[in-house]
């Protein structure tokens, strides 16, 4: 078994923090970012989207750490580094590798004959790109991608240029991380994000903690949790594997517990259900309340704010305890002392991350987390609500600004009144749909707005060949990586400035604004120098495009925008709610928070109320077609999840280590039950190769993982991503959603035969 850590943060965080600092060859100026990080007239961390109080002497974790040290580094990209390799070689590198050579420093053309980037001057790529664009035979041929790191500012005039155009083409990273949870909750409560701000998490009596690893992915929300269960609050974990990080933490802004004195239990009960039996759980529970805690129930509540409740009861009580108990992996003695710990205080709070979002089910899932609050009125009041953990920094601010491929009536006329244009009403593009469309060959252009789509999405093959297949594709980022690799037409390579870097324009030093997960707008200004005076930002880059392309038929003075962002924020303010006086807001310390009108029990949805779920839980986790093929299987078949390492956040492989996990130096890593690995007489360390079970006869398979026992169900695996995203059928997405079903993917494991 891999000897993993025993508690999470401690002093191993500070090592960790000091070598990459080292690596970035910068650590000066690398500290001084550190101690401006998530400060007022400071800047946003580049990692996660957790919020934070802006006071206090260092605001930033191991993570946020690496993130502002990889991107604030010595080592530099340009013209010289593509003369000595061409695009084919550097496509047979890692995506560690890549990332690895440091920041891109001039704007860069693809020549398909030489098969390598070459300089090109910034007028003539913008004026490639607008002739590209003029070329189309339809704006739908247009993709426009973003990122989750690019700030309010470039999404608002990169939708605003988008729709302009005629496109409501706006794929996002969203789509495969979150989108179920906006959808949930924009049906059950009318707004699709959380409820609860980040002081609720000192008021909760009860923290349900659902598919998460904050240790890894979101390590600030660890501080939330000690310091909720140092004060007695009840904290439950329920999620697939044993994490350390929501077992024990050390937090290394405290003496005693740096220095190993002291850490904290986080979890008061950790239950581990089967990968996709989420739903099973929380019906459970609901289940039990309703048969041994019916006087918990807010009957109040529940009359004057919610409609559905007597078919969810209907459909709750008829659901079987064998059916729950089959497909949840939990007996009924734990979903029954689950449900008691929930009803135990209306200061309730449940967080979630894509453990929850990227299965079949997923919309269905959370809308049963919901139902749950909807129960016992845990929604609307100090320590209660609904928490989905956003991952990227500006991944929630991106959608409010606009990025959504089917905008609302309302938001089309405000659009209209502002720049005086008929924005297109016909929905867009959605990840799923833009890579079916270059695929097809039905989408021609694709612009990234940052991102690393060919790493991030399933189905590397399929990925690969439909990014490939655009005429023109248009990056504009910080670092070389895999999507930029994958040009096999026209491509352009366009460097932007990262959080850290000072975005002189006419006015001056420019602040940018984001979005936090708990809705908390505030201002990010970046006080490095740029690595190269060939770097532009996001938001220039944009609307230089955009002046290229729209020339005489531009609704707004682009240069004005770009020599001033307070011009950006003011065109905001008139069109998305909320916003008024924006700049005078970001001006005070902390921000501003955007009213959530389910937070206050109000409920936008159509219906007026808030919706229980009324869905029967599903007879199995997999189609009828795929479960057909399951049952032609002479072996095993499994259920895999993909995920990150320690040294990861998102596509970005900081290093090749997992020390949480107990792995060192390696990635192609498959964690299973141990009586799994004896089942199929696999030994501890033992090479085996993956291949997935699916409906087509599309051979998608990885070979020579290293098998590793873990505290993980029997059944399930799970192995990190990229790596295993070939496993991920293309077509294997959320319902509803349209997100790849990563933490669910049905695979047989083969030990690799040994050659003697």
């Amino acid at each position: 078994m891999a000897v993993k850590s025993t508690k999470a943060g401690g002093l191993p965080s500070i090592k960790s923090t000091v070598n990459q600092l080292i690596k970035s060859k910068q650590v000066r100026q690398n500290m001084v970012n550190l101690y401006r990080v998530n400060k007022h007239n400071g800047f946003d961390c580049p990692g996660c989207a957790w919020g934070d109080e802006k006071d206090g002497t260092f605001r930033f974790c191991e993570n946020g750490a690496k993130a502002v040290a990889w991107e604030s580094t010595e080592l530099t990209v340009g013209p010289e580094f593509f003369a000595q390799h061409t695009v084919s070689e550097l496509n047979k590198q890692s995506d560690h590798w890549l990332e690895g050579q440091g920041r891109l420093t001039h704007p860069l053309r693809y020549n398909a004959q030489s098969d390598r980037y070459e300089p090109i001057s910034w007028d003539d790529a913008f004026a490639l790109v607008a002739d590209k664009l003029k070329s189309l035979h339809s704006p739908d041929e247009l993709e426009l991608y973003t990122s989750g790191r690019a700030s309010n500012e470039a999404s608002f005039i990169y939708q605003m240029f988008g729709r302009a155009f005629g496109s409501n083409n706006f794929p996002d990273c969203s789509n495969m991380c979150h989108e179920a949870s906006g959808i949930a909750l924009n049906q059950s409560i009318g707004v699709g994000k959380g409820t609860v701000v980040l002081k609720d998490f000192t008021l909760a009596d009860t923290i349900f903690v659902y598919g998460q690893n904050p240790g890894t992915n979101h390590p600030r929300m660890l501080n939330a949790l000690r310091a909720a269960a140092k004060r007695g609050a009840t904290i439950v974990s329920v999620n697939n594997l044993k994490e350390v990080g929501l077992q024990k933490f050390a937090s290394p802004q405290k003496p005693a517990e740096l220095l190993g004195l002291e850490t904290v239990q986080i979890s008061s009960r950790y239950v581990s259900p089967k990968l996709g039996g989420d739903y099973a759980v929380a019906r459970g529970m609901a289940k039990a309340i309703f048969a041994n805690h019916a006087d918990k129930i807010d009957s109040s509540f529940v009359d004057d704010h919610t409609a559905g409740f007597a078919e969810y009861q209907t459909v709750v009580e008829s659901t079987s305890w064998e059916a729950i108990e089959q497909q949840s992996g939990l007996d009924k003695a734990t979903l029954e002392e689950l449900a008691m710990l929930f009803v135990a205080s209306s200061k309730t709070i449940s967080t979630w991350a894509m453990g929850i979002t990227q299965h079949l089910y997923s919309v269905e899932t959370i809308k049963e987390i919901v139902s749950l609050h909807l129960l016992t009125g845990a929604l609307g009041l100090p320590g209660a609500g609904l928490s989905p953990v956003r991952g990227h920094s500006n991944v929630q601010g991106n959608r409010t600004m606009g990025i959504l491929e089917s905008p609302k009536p309302d938001f089309n006329q405000r659009m209209k009144d502002t720049f005086g244009f008929n924005p297109p009403e016909k929905p867009g593009h959605r990840v799923y749909d833009m890579l079916a469309a270059l695929h097809a060959k039905q989408s021609r252009v694709l612009i990234c707005l940052g991102g690393n789509i060919v790493a991030a999405n399933a189905d590397t093959p399929f990925t690969t060949a439909s990014v490939g297949n655009a005429e023109l594709l248009v990056s504009i980022a910080t670092k070389l990586n895999r999507t930029h690799v994958t040009a096999k037409h026209d491509a352009l390579l366009l460097p932007c400035l990262g959080r850290t870097e000072v975005d002189m324009q006419a006015s001056g030093n420019q602040a940018i604004t984001v979005e936090d997960t708990f809705s908390m707008v505030h201002g990010s200004t970046g006080t490095t120098e740029p690595q190269s005076d060939n770097i532009k930002s996001e938001t220039e880059i944009i609307a230089r495009i955009a002046a290229h392309t729209l020339g005489e038929n531009t609704p707004v003075n682009w240069q004005a925008l770009i020599d001033n962002y307070d011009n950006i924020r003011d065109l905001i303010a008139k069109v998305i709610p909320g916003f008024d006086d924006m700049n005078e807001k970001i001006a005070e310390p902390g921000g501003f928070h955007l009213y959530n009108a389910a937070a206050n029990r109000e409920w936008k949805n159509q219906a007026g109320k808030a919706l229980f779920n009324t869905n029967a839980l599903p007879e199995h986790l997999f189609s009828d077609n795929v479960l057909a093929r399951i049952k032609q299987q002479s072996q095993p078949v499994f259920t895999m999840q993909t995920l990150r390492s320690h040294d990861q956040y998102n596509t970005t492989i900081y290093g090749m280590n997992d020390r949480y996990r107990g792995v060192f130096g390696e990635r192609n890593i498959v964690f299973m039950n141990a009586e799994d690995l004896a089942r199929l007489n696999i030994q501890e360390g033992a090479l085996v190769d993956i291949e997935t079970v699916w409906s087509d006869d599309v051979v998608r398979k990885v070979t020579r993982f290293k098998a590793l026992s873990y505290d993980i169900p029997q059944g399930n695996v799970a192995s990190y991503y990229p790596e295993a995203n070939p496993l991920v059928p293309f077509h294997s997405v959320g319902k509803l959603s349209a997100t790849p079903t990563s933490k669910a993917v049905p695979v047989k494991i083969t030990p690799v035969a040994v050659i003697h």
